[in-house]
């Protein structure tokens, strides 16, 4: 996780040290180094946070580009509100790390799954999964581009309807390795306590505006904010609509930032016409800096 782009900028280590000291252990030791601590959803999520938001200082840096939109994915949202200016890091860091308590404590070993489902459109995998809710919670939990949904809810329910999705025409249904089952109702409980920290939190509206993941619309409003990243524990990510949104609104390249190259490979199924880039290490900054000349 960005060893390369370390070597290279001193802006990781530095991003690393500051939550190192928020959290209390050495994040970046941790990454490099332990593999089952960094697994678990509570280092996960504040890891990827300080990723996501050291490449984005380095491609800041390094460039003069001026940014008219911003998203991030379930929790790449936070890391986008810090680059935006609507967060100071700091706090981003507080509030992935307890929202990440809130989940493992919420939903032990065994009892939710996630499923990624290929080949069927929306309102199909909507169905189904309505059909096998009387076994269990089982909902669309990220709509990530067209032919490709996430499903979550109680592991039985999930396990049933990825059989249905098969028989009804889907060409994969693959149980996701992940013991947290986000974005479904399942986490109801979790934002009622997570609200709590949300709003005690200072925001602000950024720089940039953000495209949230329960509508793909900005915020207007500080507590519009709050509300939606409150909302996106138990809601879908509307992932295809956000992308669809930024090439309503005049964007015409997306740049991903952080240890990954998911979400390039999903704007090109999403929209062909948008140009996509990846920053992960030093190659694929090059390289992105070229193309965005």
């Amino acid at each position: 996780m960005l060893a390369d782009l370390e070597a290279h900028f001193p802006v990781v280590k530095k991003t690393f040290a500051e939550a190192s000291d928020i959290l209390g252990f050495d994040l970046w030791q941790m990454t490099q180094t332990d593999k089952t601590r960094l697994n678990q959803t509570q280092n996960t999520q504040p890891a990827m946070l300080a990723a996501g938001y050291a490449t984005y200082l380095i491609l800041k840096n390094e460039s003069n580009l001026s940014p008219i939109y911003m998203a991030g994915h379930s929790l790449g949202e936070y890391t986008a509100l810090v680059a935006a200016g609507a967060l100071d890091f700091a706090t981003a860091v507080k509030l992935v790390r307890r929202r990440s308590e809130l989940m493992s404590m919420a939903m032990p070993a065994g009892v939710g799954a996630m499923a990624a489902i290929l080949g069927l459109d929306d309102k199909t995998v909507v169905s189904v999964c309505a059909d096998y809710s009387g076994i269990g919670v089982v909902e669309a939990a990220n709509f990530n581009a067209p032919g490709q949904v996430v499903i979550a809810g109680n592991k039985t329910a999930v396990d049933a309807t990825c059989k249905a999705m098969k028989a009804v025409g889907a060409k994969r249904a693959m149980i996701l390795p992940v013991s947290i089952a986000s974005h479904c109702s399942l986490l109801n409980d979790v934002a009622v306590e997570f609200a709590k920290d949300i709003n005690a939190a200072k925001f602000r509206l950024g720089e940039v505006a953000v495209l949230h993941n329960v509508d793909a619309e900005k915020a207007d409003s500080i507590n519009a904010m709050q509300t939606k990243l409150v909302a996106q524990l138990y809601k879908p990510v509307l992932w295809t609509g956000t992308i669809q949104t930024m090439r309503a609104l005049g964007v015409e390249k997306l740049i991903e930032l952080g240890p990954g190259k998911v979400l390039t490979k999903l704007t090109k199924r999403i929209d062909k016409s948008l140009g996509a880039d990846f920053v992960l290490d030093y190659t694929s900054l090059i390289t992105t800096l070229e193309n965005i000349k």
